[in-house]
């Protein structure tokens, strides 16, 4: 779908939310994927479960439990599925709503007794030669991160790798340490997405000088709008990374604080390289 489809599809969907009241479940944005998948991963620093949920309510007795649970969320166009979910940890409506409306800027809202972060997670596709975003919005809780995803796939592979295999310190920290580790390898992937980038323009400017085209010099314009559109991007993400480092929220620990810190700066290269 082109941008210009994008924007008209969202305003579609704004439109089907006039006149309903606030907090009323509507997805808006893109169905991207074709089910709703919902997967568990509940651990400590002894143990590591996994487990696929036919229904979110398998996933309820798992966040009482002394454990951190993530549960992931892939697939935002069954609005009941978030509703039970939020209904079951007390979230508020309108967080809900926004979780559901994947138009969302980059923010960080403290709420009693769990945070709410939305971020874009990018991803560049060679074929198209452009930056494919996807918003990843989190609700973090006491002892669970709960993510979701507009569809299936994701950059979090090394996350549930660590997990899995108890490697470093993520099995013994919290489920702050866990909502940290997942900006972590959102902005460590930027990076990735720069170099990709870089090496196919300087490619492009080799092929410039040796067998010149328009098509050439077309697609080099392309890629430096993609830098360009993914440095943009950093800035709100910084401003989330910033108010989770510095502010003053319960949930997360000092210790927590300093690796965010370290994601700060990561944003601030991003954003000058």
């Amino acid at each position: 779908m082109t941008g210009l489809g994008r924007k008209m599809f969202q305003k579609i969907g704004i439109h089907r939310k006039t006149g309903l009241p606030p907090g009323t479940l509507l997805h808006i944005g893109e169905v991207k994927a074709a089910e709703t998948k919902i997967t568990i991963i509940d651990y400590d620093a002894k143990e590591c479960h996994e487990a696929d949920a036919k229904a979110i309510e398998d996933c309820f007795a798992y966040i009482d439990k002394d454990t951190v649970t993530w549960i992931n969320i892939d697939g935002l166009h069954e609005p009941t599925v978030i509703e039970r979910l939020g209904n079951r940890l007390g979230i508020h409506p309108l967080v809900l709503e926004d979780v559901l409306h994947t138009g969302q800027r980059p923010k960080m809202e403290d709420f009693e007794g769990y945070l709410f972060v939305v971020f874009k997670m990018l991803q560049y596709d060679e074929n198209l030669n452009e930056i494919i975003g996807e918003q990843i919005s989190l609700i973090v809780g006491p002892n669970y991160v709960i993510s979701f995803q507009e569809r299936e796939g994701d950059i979090f592979n090394p996350i549930r790798d660590r997990i899995k295999n108890g490697k470093g310190r993520i099995r013994r920290a919290g489920a702050d340490y866990l909502a940290y580790a997942l900006l972590d390898t959102i902005v460590d992937h930027y990076f990735v997405i720069l170099e990709a980038l870089g090496e196919e323009i300087e490619v492009l400017e080799q092929e410039l000088v040796d067998h010149p085209t328009p098509r050439t010099l077309q697609t080099i314009h392309k890629l430096k709008g993609e830098m360009i559109f993914l440095r943009k991007s950093v800035w709100p993400l910084r401003e989330v990374v910033n108010g989770l480092e510095r502010g003053d929220a319960p949930l997360i620990a000092e210790s927590t604080r300093i690796y965010l810190r370290d994601v700060y700066d990561h944003t601030i290269q991003v954003i000058e390289t």
